[in-house]
């Protein structure tokens, strides 16, 4: 998620200014909102496919976070240069594919569920990376919990399990490339430039969005959804590394599937069957059983959804 989900080193965590409110606020409530401005955006991206094409939402998204991401750091020469340029455009592409594959697939099934599929990517990073009994058996947890919201989805919606778990493979590619980007540069301005390269790349996207163009109610929500499901995530999570760390962040991370769920629950009025349920809380506790151990792949964190 999609973005929010991946964690830098301490050293490569840029120092971002906090507000008087933010300092006093427990980094679980910081983590929370922005899981929660995640998901929110996620859910105005839903309600946005009844009239302009998943892909294309995804397109805009990465167009809006990218744009904002610019503006705000704007990088300098050698962040658009040789080696540097090359690895922060394939992070950039590969994140917006992770993106198109996530929104195609709470196109067709629901946000919690395709979240909670997702992260068997992570999990399966940090499995084979430590092969270690513990992360073994969690990710043997998340993927019986893959399977039962599976069987659940694969007859009416083959396509949205397919692309869930497209979407987590990307999710892993993206955590291998993150950290590379994070160790070579300032991992905050190779995402704003990588998001560039990307929204040039899948510009084609950019044909599936015309009512958006002719209708600024759409284009500010489009743009919107880059906003509050990168830009803002991303900041906070800033905020929650430098406060807990690694381990603990990474054990937050199981908030994340059952913060999906509620806001599908509240917003889209999607009610999970039971055995879905059953499934998003074997990821969890998948999720929970990880090593708390700093695994190697640490990246800039943009969030899964």
């Amino acid at each position: 998620m999609q973005q929010s989900s991946l964690v830098m080193q301490d050293h490569e965590v840029p120092k971002l200014p906090r507000s008087p409110s933010a300092k006093h606020l427990p980094a679980p409530v910081l983590f929370l909102a922005g899981g929660g401005s995640m998901y929110l955006g996620a859910a105005v991206a839903v309600g946005l496919f009844t009239e302009l094409d998943p892909a294309g939402v995804a397109w805009l998204r990465v167009f809006g976070a990218g744009l904002v991401l610019l503006l705000w750091r704007q990088p300098g020469r050698v962040a658009w240069r040789g080696r540097r340029l090359l690895l922060a455009g394939v992070f950039g592409t590969t994140t917006a594919l992770m993106n198109v594959a996530f929104y195609e697939a709470i196109a067709r099934m629901p946000m919690g569920t395709a979240v909670a599929v997702e992260f068997a990517g992570p999990v399966a990073v940090a499995a084979f990376g430590s092969r270690s009994r513990r992360d073994v058996g969690a990710l043997a947890l998340v993927i019986v919990g893959v399977l039962l919201i599976a069987d659940v989805q694969w007859q009416g919606n083959p396509a949205g399990v397919l692309f869930a778990l497209a979407a987590a493979a990307l999710w892993a590619g993206y955590i291998l490339l993150g950290k590379r980007v994070a160790t070579k540069g300032s991992g905050t301005d190779d995402l704003a430039v990588g998001f560039a390269v990307a929204t040039v790349v899948f510009s084609p996207l950019a044909l599936t969005t015309g009512p958006a163009w002719t209708s600024p109610r759409l284009l500010v929500l489009g743009v919107g959804v880059g906003l509050l499901a990168s830009v803002v995530p991303y900041a906070l999570d800033q905020v929650v590394l430098r406060r807990v760390g690694q381990a603990r962040f990474a054990l937050l991370l199981a908030l994340l599937p059952v913060a999906a769920t509620v806001m599908g629950v509240l917003v889209l009025r999607q009610i999970p069957t039971t055995a879905e349920i059953l499934g998003i809380g074997a990821v969890v506790a998948g999720v929970m059983a990880r090593s708390r151990e700093p695994v190697p792949t640490a990246a800039p964190p943009a969030e899964p959804g």
